[in-house]
């Protein structure tokens, strides 16, 4: 069994290079709006959603990207209202948003 239902992870990831990163699209301060908002909703702790932030996941050509375990489902995303699409239908509700996944 799993420590949390669902454990988060935002790819973070800065290329030095100037290549197509997740950082470049802000992810440090997306994955800070999904931390807050999880917490508002007090859906933080043991038992319950863990937000990370990760190093590459390698797909930052499609970022930036975020992937949920235990489902393992990836998503993209552009903004604050996104993440909160997807806290709302697929971490509250169980159900998969389909426009952001890949």
């Amino acid at each position: 069994m799993s420590h949390y239902s669902h454990h988060v992870f935002f790819c973070c990831n800065q290329r030095d290079s100037g290549d197509i990163c997740c950082n470049n699209h802000g992810a440090h301060r997306i994955r800070d709006h999904a931390r807050q908002q999880i917490r508002a909703l007090g859906l933080a702790g043991e038992g319950k959603v863990r937000i990370n932030q990760s190093g590459c996941l390698d797909r930052c050509t499609l970022g930036p990207v975020l992937v949920i375990y235990p489902e393992e489902v990836w998503y993209t995303y552009v903004d604050e209202s996104d993440v909160d699409e997807i806290i709302e239908e697929h971490i509250r509700n169980g159900r998969v948003v389909e426009r952001l996944r890949i």
